[in-house]
């Protein structure tokens, strides 16, 4: 069963350092570098495969949201989890997680759409696309 406080139950993991500006004066990673590492994740997705976005399209936010549950320290390396909840017509639901030394820190879920720049209207995913995200799909989701 999947279990989003679980490392394991992401098929897609990247890497980031802790920046020293990426703290508080406790050393502890603020609030708002959480986003940062998430939007590191989507980002090792979308961009960097050619394959997901049509041409003249890019991915916008619809919705993310972050539940903080531990802390992430500098200095250090913090694991991006990634996972594919949801593959929509035009629209993608990413799942991830933060860890560091094999804490969970924090877990999130963000839906994206394809949006065609120009129309600047949602364009649907390519058959291409939707093979290649469902081999990042994560499996026995039940919440």
């Amino acid at each position: 069963m999947f279990d989003p406080k679980e490392i394991s139950s992401y098929p897609f993991l990247i890497n980031e350092k802790i920046r020293l500006s990426d703290t508080d004066r406790q050393g502890h990673v603020n609030n708002v570098s959480f986003s940062f590492f998430y939007e590191a994740g989507r980002a090792a997705i979308v961009l960097e495969n050619e394959k997901l976005l049509l041409p003249d399209c890019f991915f916008v936010i619809v919705t993310t949201t972050i539940d903080f549950v531990g802390e992430l320290n500098y200095p250090g390396i913090v694991t991006v989890a990634n996972g594919i909840e949801r593959i929509g017509n035009s629209s993608i639901t990413v799942r991830q997680a933060l860890f560091q030394h094999d804490r969970c820190a924090s877990v999130s879920s963000s839906t994206m759409a394809q949006v065609n720049i120009a129309a600047k209207t949602s364009q649907p995913l390519s058959d291409e696309a939707k093979i290649f995200l469902n081999q990042m799909a994560l499996t026995n989701i039940t919440s």
